[in-house]
């Protein structure tokens, strides 16, 4: 098998997972639809996030055993029939349901996806072979609303699950024809020492911060250049568009920065960065420029992907070649749950500020707190710790 083949086939069906930020931009169409309030929306997140967040991990274990092209294959084929329920969905709870076996598929991909590139590349080079699964995944992250704003304005919030029944087929294909189904390398279970140890747990609860706090931008920032700023869903989606560009242009130079320099310092600086952007958009209101809307968006992304490559390389290498399944089930772990957390909790405090202080404010509190958190895993990552990985 060329690794180059194994890259691109690892990176598209994770982009395919990732591409479900094509609905964000039509969660106000699919509010009105269901006529429901923006808080009731975050279910629509959460019953996918959290579900893929469970089985990454342990789909990641059981690929470890059974192989991981299989799992990986399976978690398309199950994507694909989620979508057309999805799409097909009369009730907003037949949705909440098609998002939970959508869940499942999509974690059976990520929790396969880090381990298929990892082994397919030498220990000096993981960090530009996840690089690349990242900037795979960023793209994904970025064509989701730019695509979003046409269909949601031309053909309404169902065909945002239609358009990725057949981009899933077809990966599916190719991972069918690409990867040969070799069986796994493990010889036992997972244990809780595998995974309850310094060096898995301390980046994994950076990442945790980091992508709770990303989401404020993923869940409230539609609401906020719809709701705030008036803008009709096709521009919306293309000023959005700019955090998942960022993330994907960052994700290659982190690696090849990992590579060469080490995981601690771009981890640090991709986490100051998503501050910064953060911050910017704590201080947005009815006024505030564009430009500026632009650059803190652009921002954010570009620092969390600075940061979540280096951080995923030090999680793979925590763990030993036989359990890359694991890892990267555990590396998704650590961010979904930090996902569906910065969800709730942000969307709650959204809610329960919004007819107190008004919807301007509400959005800056949101944005505020998301900002916090992201400093203190700053100051965390900065703080002297060592790490060893496992041969």
């Amino acid at each position: 098998m060329i690794p180059a083949v194994t890259r691109w086939i690892a990176a598209a069906g994770a982009g395919v997972i990732s591409l479900d930020s094509i609905i964000n931009v039509a969660f106000p169409a699919m509010a009105a639809a269901f006529a429901e309030p923006p808080e009731r929306v975050r279910w629509v997140i959460v019953c996918y996030v959290f579900t893929y967040a469970l089985t990454a991990f342990s789909g990641g274990a059981l690929a470890d055993r059974v192989g991981h092209a299989r799992v990986f294959r399976v978690g398309l084929l199950l994507t694909a029939v989620a979508l057309t329920l999805g799409a097909l969905a009369p009730t907003f709870g037949l949705l909440l349901g098609a998002r939970v076996l959508q869940g499942l598929g999509g974690g059976l991909v990520y929790g396969t996806a880090p381990g298929i590139v990892t082994l397919a590349a030498p220990p000096q080079a993981r960090g530009r072979a996840l690089g690349f699964l990242n900037a795979g995944i960023g793209v994904g992250f970025t064509v989701g609303p730019l695509v979003a704003g046409l269909l949601v304005a031309h053909l309404g919030w169902r065909s945002t699950f239609y358009v990725r029944v057949p981009i899933a087929l077809g990966v599916f294909g190719w991972a069918l024809a690409g990867l040969p189904a070799a069986r796994g390398a493990a010889t036992r279970l997972v244990a809780a020492a595998d995974v309850v140890r310094r060096a898995v747990l301390a980046p994994g609860a950076l990442a945790f911060l980091a992508n709770a706090s990303i989401f404020s931008v993923w869940l409230l920032a539609p609401f906020y250049l719809v709701l705030v700023r008036g803008l009709d869903a096709l521009t919306a989606g293309l000023l959005f568009t700019l955090t998942p560009l960022g993330t994907a242009a960052a994700a290659p130079v982190a690696g090849v920065a990992a590579d060469r320099l080490g995981a601690r310092g771009p981890m640090i600086g991709g986490l100051a960065l998503e501050a910064l952007g953060l911050l910017l958009l704590s201080r947005a209101d009815a006024t505030t420029s564009m430009p500026m809307i632009a650059v803190a968006l652009f921002a954010a992304g570009f620092g969390l992907g600075m940061f979540q490559v280096p951080n995923m390389a030090l999680i793979m290498g925590a763990f030993g070649g036989a359990q890359q399944g694991m890892a990267g089930g555990f590396a998704f772990l650590a961010r979904t749950l930090g996902v569906v957390t910065g969800v709730l909790g942000l969307a709650g405090l959204f809610a329960a500020r919004r007819d107190i202080v008004g919807l301007p404010a509400a959005f800056g509190e949101a944005f505020l707190a998301a900002a916090i958190a992201v400093v203190l895993a700053t100051v965390a990552a900065a703080a002297p710790w060592r790490y060893t990985p496992r041969p």
